[in-house]
């Protein structure tokens, strides 16, 4: 009888056993843990064990036990106190903290001036004095990052990448908030957008759209291209780097921790590697990475601008009789329309470089193309040092180039058929004149004339850097 009045006992919280219950407490979210200090006295202790809260520490704050440790405090009290520094952030906090503490930690030991430059985070009112300089709202993401890092000092090298040419430099330094507030822009073309880089050799920045404008979407990161054939300045063509200030940030991150972007003389170069990209003949290897250039391309006229870094290697275990010195290049060339140029000539930039066991050979080079895309493939040809009328081809593997996705001015959308159709006559008539003029030059006389093949042969060998790139020169934003 007893047995059966002990079963009919209604079942309780308070009677439940306290390990089933903080079992189903760590699978609760921070949000719904804090709620359950106001549904009974039992949950609200138990709501308070403080390994509940050392998983949501390291999700959401990513606060080691050696911080814990360090700063002698409870995973509660660490959680509420970082709560109330950066709670508006925290679906933003985890992403970013951490790739700012992986960038930090890959830099250090490589480019350690970069990782000095780096300003301490800005504070809260800061931001919100910002936002009402620039009259708009910063996106939750960027004011996240930093409350991390307050941008870097303008120095060189930047770290947001470098790209070195014959004649071309450019380092972009991430901006501190308050010198991109001054360089927010009004001006139809780039309205409402916020510059996060500047490169102080070319004026170049990539910029925000902290609202939705001239065709844009709220919180995307690209590049300004100035449309070269339109009158109307506010015609501005972008070239887009990323949907939002987390996604460019990270995976600008991704790309220098894992490697993808090589580190040259203490700078980030931000060339891309496909590692299908690698030819191997014989004992050397030939791979190859490339880069878009926005600040020397243009959507119109379609001027696409790309470099790639090409690495020629012999193998340790090749025979000493191996070694072997470059002679000539040969290139195909093709672009998205199937049109094919090829190209060969002595050398690589001016070059015949000896490639012996282990030895390894890089150089940079460039080429253009008319359309959005296009590949190159080719070859090298040898000779052995100690068998000097043996020679012999290397393959160069086919490597792929394609630019960003871009989006047209609105301004040269809303251009009506006529003014569009003036435009084009006009830069036509002077490609035309371009032509005429080069015409009654070449008529002055036979050398003229040869001299005139001489250059347009320069230009074909131009295309693949062979000879210095001339500089188109970017106008400082502010």
């Amino acid at each position: 009888m007893a047995a059966v009045e002990a079963e009919t006992v209604p079942l309780t919280l308070e009677s439940l056993p306290t390990d089933p219950l903080l079992l189903i407490l760590s699978f609760v979210d921070y949000r719904d843990l804090i709620s359950c200090c106001y549904v009974s006295r039992r949950l609200s202790q138990l709501s308070t064990h403080d390994p509940l809260w050392r998983r949501h520490c390291k999700k959401y704050w990513l606060i080691s036990e050696e911080e814990k440790s360090r700063k002698n405090r409870c995973w509660k009290s660490l959680f509420i106190d970082t709560y109330l520094d950066v709670g508006r952030y925290i679906d933003h906090y985890a992403a970013i903290k951490k790739a700012w503490d992986d960038l930090k930690k890959y830099l250090e030991p490589r480019c350690p001036r970069m990782v000095l430059s780096l300003k301490e985070g800005a504070r809260e009112e800061d931001l919100d004095a910002v936002e009402a300089q620039i009259g708009c709202k910063l996106p939750d993401d960027y004011r996240c990052s930093y409350r991390i890092h307050n941008g870097q000092k303008l120095v060189v090298p930047g770290l947001l990448g470098s790209m070195a040419l014959s004649n071309h430099y450019r380092s972009e330094d991430l901006l501190d908030v308050d010198t991109a507030a001054g360089g927010f822009q009004q001006r139809q073309g780039l309205k409402y957008c916020l510059p996060l880089t500047f490169c102080i050799h070319t004026g170049l920045s990539q910029y925000i759209a902290v609202e939705a404008a001239e065709g844009r979407n709220k919180n995307e990161v690209f590049y300004q291209c100035p449309d070269q054939m339109a009158r109307n300045p506010a015609a501005i063509d972008m070239f887009i780097i990323g949907a939002t200030f987390t996604d460019w940030f990270t995976s600008y991150v991704n790309n220098v921790v894992s490697g993808g972007f090589p580190i040259i003389r203490d700078q980030i170069f931000r060339y891309i590697h496909d590692p299908e990209c690698v030819a191997t003949t014989g004992d050397i290897t030939v791979s190859v990475s490339t880069s878009f250039l926005p600040e020397l391309s243009s959507v119109h006229p379609p001027h696409y601008f790309f470099t790639y870094r090409i690495r020629i290697e012999m193998s340790r275990d090749a025979l000493p009789e191996k070694a072997c010195q470059l002679d000539s290049r040969y290139w195909r060339i093709t672009n998205a329309k199937g049109d094919v140029e090829e190209v060969q000539g002595p050398g690589v930039v001016g070059e015949f470089p000896i490639i012996s066991p282990g030895r390894i050979y890089e150089y940079t080079s460039c080429t253009t193309f008319s359309t959005t895309s296009g590949y190159m493939e080719g070859y090298y040809t040898f000779h052995y040092l100690y068998f000097k009328d043996k020679v012999f081809n290397v393959a160069i593997p086919r490597f792929h180039m394609a630019c960003p996705t871009f989006r047209v001015s609105i301004a040269r959308l809303e251009m009506g058929p006529d003014e569009y159709e003036e435009m084009e006559e006009e830069a036509e008539e002077e490609e035309e004149n371009d032509d005429s003029a080069d015409m009654d030059e070449s008529d002055e006389s036979d050398e003229d004339e040869n001299e005139s093949d001489e250059g347009q042969a320069e230009e074909r060998q131009r295309r693949v850097f062979d000879v210095p790139i001339r500089r188109r020169r970017c106008s400082h934003l502010f």
